[in-house]
């Protein structure tokens, strides 16, 4: 019997994409707590804010989109900040059966007191990379939490268009070939009134049972 040496639990999880995004975004979440201070909006609230600022009269809907916050934890988020005054709830312009929301005067104002923790806490996650790096790590994050991912490029460098492929109909009458210049016989059915076919000649009355 083989034995195989098992990895220990850090193995698997420095490997781990998922795990490593999770770790990195909660150390960002406890540098933007700790530059805020205690009773300052957490940094999701700031995000929100931050949505809801550049464009009036979003729906809760439009916030999940816009801030990639689940829907039971912004609900959550919205309650809150409309309690504390942060936010105002009124009916939607676009949609009669949602409501939207907007900042507030105090929501501006939170707003404004929160841009300078969160400029910190990014300031201080980018710091462990070289000024080299912080680019491409960026633009690496932007393309993954791309809505619709860009279609690959080929060698050249242009998009690869998909293949659209026809139905199977359209391809067997593609290549079927119709005969002309030949003359069609005709039928008993096309024969002339009062002529009789030849093969009527040879064919035996029926009894008519």
């Amino acid at each position: 019997m083989v034995k195989t040496k098992s990895r220990p639990p850090g193995d698997a999880l420095s490997g781990s994409v998922t795990h490593l995004l999770h770790r990195a975004l909660q150390l960002a979440l406890d540098y933007h707590s700790e530059a805020a201070g205690p009773g300052a909006i957490t940094q999701r609230q700031y995000t929100v804010l931050a949505a809801a600022a550049a464009q009036d009269g979003l729906t809760q809907n439009d916030l999940v989109r816009a801030t990639g916050i689940d829907r039971s934890t912004l609900a959550d988020l919205v309650a809150r900040m409309l309690a504390k005054g942060l936010l105002v709830r009124e009916r939607s312009a676009t949609d009669a059966r949602a409501n939207s929301v907007r900042l507030s005067e105090a929501g501006r104002t939170a707003l404004s007191a929160g841009a300078t923790p969160a400029t910190a806490a990014d300031s201080r996650l980018l710091g462990s990379l070289s000024a080299k790096k912080r680019d491409g790590f960026l633009k690496a994050l932007a393309t993954l939490t791309a809505e619709t991912p860009a279609p690959p490029k080929d060698k050249a460098g242009r998009r690869k268009a998909g293949k659209v492929k026809a139905p199977k109909a359209a391809k067997a009458s593609k290549g079927a070939k119709v005969k002309t210049g030949k003359p069609v016989k005709a039928t008993a059915a096309s024969a002339k009134p009062g002529k009789k076919h030849k093969k009527d000649k040879k064919a035996k009355p029926s009894l008519g049972v």
